[in-house]
């Protein structure tokens, strides 16, 4: 299933379930037009397909004592695919990394990370990031505000795609 190949109740069920992961197939089923079994089918099947990938909440980071959320800016002596998949690894490995993406350009990785307090994060740059194998520079920006966090993909362009392909 590709994502040009999802018929529109396909779309919708993601779109509700992106609103609000916790609603019941009952409920899903009623606001996308379709009986429950059916509608399970096809969250199953979306599942299936890694369309949904899974369920999460959305957490306080700042309320559970995260007060720092910095942008790191890496770039590696080498970008052979072995190296790159090294440092990807650690990443994945680092509880402070939250997300980790290969940029095109001057940047390798940008990284999304969240610690407690500064000094946290700051032993975490100099003994972890800083000292890894293969990494040449790290810039930072630490996050003063978020004007803007939505999960996920904006199902409304997604429709108007599909009505200008279909």
């Amino acid at each position: 299933m590709s994502g040009s190949k999802l018929d529109p109740i396909d779309r919708k069920i993601l779109a509700e379930l992106q609103a609000d992961g916790r609603m019941t197939n009952v409920e899903l089923a009623k606001r996308v037009g379709i009986s429950a079994p059916p509608c399970l089918r096809r969250v199953r099947t979306l599942e299936d397909a890694g369309y949904i990938r899974g369920y999460h909440a959305q957490v306080n980071a700042r309320d559970l004592g995260f007060e720092v959320q910095v942008f790191a800016m890496v770039g590696l002596n080498s970008q052979a695919e072995a190296d790159l998949s090294r440092f990807e690894q650690r990443c994945r490995d680092w509880p402070f990394v939250r997300e980790c993406h290969m940029l095109n350009g001057e940047i390798d990785f940008i990284l999304k990370c969240v610690a407690p307090d500064l000094s946290s994060f700051q032993r975490f740059l100099t003994e972890d990031l800083l000292a890894a194998d293969n990494v040449a520079t790290v810039k930072t920006s630490l996050v003063i505000r978020c004007a803007k966090a939505e999960p996920g993909v904006p199902f409304d362009v997604l429709e108007a795609r599909a009505v200008d392909v279909g």
